[in-house]
């Protein structure tokens, strides 16, 4: 069964570019992984609500722009074992490819689809 990571982040607005050069980076490496696809996408609606949403999830400043994103895997055994050799991946290390965003408010979770039309 499919295995499918998912991703909700803070990005200050002007390191649109950057943020792209780096998870297009990524992406590459997950793919390489054994990731069957990667989506990134830049916020573009996304309102801020009274209770919760995805701007006061991630404390969204207002220099900041929500992005949402996520990998979908064959398996989670195949998604265990490429989240493992990404972490220990040379280029995805902080010196060589650095965070345009604070990791501290990133947002994550493995799911198993229930629904997939």
């Amino acid at each position: 069964m499919k295995y499918v990571d998912g991703f909700v982040a803070a990005v200050p607005t002007a390191n649109r570019e950057a943020y792209i050069k780096h998870a297009s980076e990524a992406a590459e490496v997950f793919k390489e992984l054994g990731a069957l696809s990667v989506v990134e996408c830049w916020g573009d609606e996304v309102p801020d609500g009274k209770v919760t949403s995805f701007p006061m999830a991630v404390q969204c400043k207002p220099d900041e722009t929500v992005v949402f994103a996520w990998i979908t895997w064959p398996s989670k055994e195949v998604h265990d074992e490429g989240m493992k050799k990404m972490m220990e991946d040379p280029r995805m290390q902080p010196d060589v490819n650095p965070m345009p965003f604070d990791g501290k408010r990133l947002i994550f979770g493995g799911f198993v689809p229930v629904v997939n039309v």
